[in-house]
């Protein structure tokens, strides 16, 4: 059996109207994501993870403060720093969780000394948390997106820096 002829000619598709018809589609593709996250489609129920990021620095800065106390001069001055460096983010965390509507509960620094040994925190001390914090800022920068994503990027720079080559080693007795 026969297929009959399509009686309308083939129409040939212009690059241009390929292009044009591409573009229509990204376009409403965009508006639909931004309608949806207008209304709030994608966000979590769950707790801000810059929440999880401001404890991790004002933790790291109450360690450090701790570990300089008990430091020699040398890594003295580099945990002060460290401790202000932390102290800073803990700022711009804090101003950006008020800015989304995500303010924080005022709290002290976490004291991080041993209440059974009351031995102050070492330097490997710090180091190790300032490992776990370069870690999850890092982890946390790829969930999200804009001025959130570089602030927590940043964070993970610096603790990566101060973890690499930041602090001098302990005089030896």
């Amino acid at each position: 059996m026969a297929v009959p002829a399509d009686p309308t000619p083939a129409r040939q598709l212009s690059r241009r109207a390929a292009l044009i018809g591409a573009s229509r589609v990204a376009l409403g593709l965009a508006a639909v994501g931004l309608a949806a996250s207008a209304c709030g489609f994608g966000d979590s129920d769950g707790p801000d993870p810059l929440l999880a990021q401001l404890e991790l620095a004002r933790s790291d800065a109450g360690l450090a403060s701790s570990a300089a106390a008990a430091a020699a001069p040398p890594l003295a001055e580099a945990l002060t720093q460290l401790a202000a460096d932390r102290s800073s983010h803990a700022e711009a965390l804090t101003a950006e969780l008020s800015r989304s509507g995500h303010a924080p509960a005022a709290t002290t620094t976490t004291s991080a000394t041993n209440a059974v040994s009351a031995a102050p925190p070492s330097r490997a001390d710090v180091l190790d948390a300032l490992k776990r914090s370069t870690e999850s800022a890092s982890k946390t920068a790829i969930t999200e997106s804009g001025y959130r994503a570089g602030l927590l990027g940043s964070i993970a720079a610096c603790c990566a820096a101060w973890e690499a080559v930041g602090l001098p080693q302990e005089p030896q007795p």
